[in-house]
């Protein structure tokens, strides 16, 4: 009767030691990808408290959150011939842990191949102004060429992002000249049509002045107001263009109505000797 008891002792113990042994813990952020005598079984194990079969099952822990892996920078030669050096980041995650424990032997790494080829393949393809300026468009480019690749291995690509593009100091100090050369035009562009529309209305006012002779005056007043507000002790007047225009008409009249003085007569001994022999 002791030895039954003994045995069914050892034989718990035993099973306990068993069980124990098969027993797994996934995280939260895992999945588990349970390879049973070396054939990975096609479902997943999700996170909890999983059991194996001792000496059988073998399991292996995938991260399924989402990865942050810079893209060293690479050098290249634009489409218009111009030598830059780019760098970017670029998100994804595992969404299928069977084919990223079976397809590829490191899937980081991998990722991190195809997107320095592909960055440097988006570089050959754009021009600097590309680069520079519609970013976007060439976000999405680059990460469907690194999602063609990594979707087979089970990653999905959440975004790319070009960080930094670096130019040569000659071709900064061209776009700087560039740049400066544009400015310089458009306040030139901007000046003359400044000057242009004041003398537009400098020649309307003219001809309001030249209908209204009053304005002139009007205008003179509003003047030496301006002046006077200075508190200047000496104010010069200046002469009125009227009292001119007064004068000139008048000097006009009385020349229009001065009587012609008649030529004198001729003496007839004059008249005589100018005629022909």
């Amino acid at each position: 009767m002791e030895g039954t008891v003994v045995a069914v002792v050892v034989v718990a113990a035993l099973a306990l030691l068993v069980l124990r042994s098969g027993m797994r813990v996934v995280n939260q952020v895992e999945r588990g990808v349970v390879f049973r005598m070396g054939r990975a079984l096609p479902a997943h194990r999700q996170p909890g408290v999983t059991f194996l079969i001792p000496f059988v099952d073998r399991m292996r822990k995938v991260n399924t959150q989402v990865v942050t892996m810079p893209v060293p920078t690479q050098e290249g030669i634009t489409r218009d011939n111009v030598s830059v050096k780019v760098d970017a980041v670029v998100y994804f995650r595992v969404i299928d842990p069977v084919r990223a424990a079976i397809e590829v032997q490191d899937y980081v790494f991998a990722v991190g191949q195809v997107a320095q080829s592909s960055l440097r393949s988006i570089i050959g393809k754009s021009d600097l102004d590309d680069l520079l300026s519609d970013r976007e468009r060439l976000h999405e480019g680059l990460a469907l060429m690194i999602d063609s690749p990594a979707a087979g291995w089970g990653v999905h690509i959440d975004r790319v992002e070009i960080k930094d593009v670096q130019l040569p100091e000659s071709l900064k100090r061209s776009m700087s000249r560039q740049a400066e050369a544009e400015r310089e035009r458009r306040a030139r562009v901007i000046t003359a049509d400044g000057e242009f529309q004041a003398a537009q209305q400098l020649a309307n006012a003219s001809r309001i002045m030249s209908d209204t002779p009053e304005a002139m005056q009007l205008r003179l007043l509003q003047t030496v107001v301006e002046v006077a507000a200075e508190k200047n002790s000496t104010l010069v007047m200046p002469f009125p263009v009227e009292l001119l225009r007064y004068f000139d008409k008048a000097a006009q009249h009385f020349t229009a109505g001065a009587p012609t003085t008649p030529a004198a007569p001729v003496p007839a001994q004059v008249q005589e000797s100018a005629e022909p022999q």
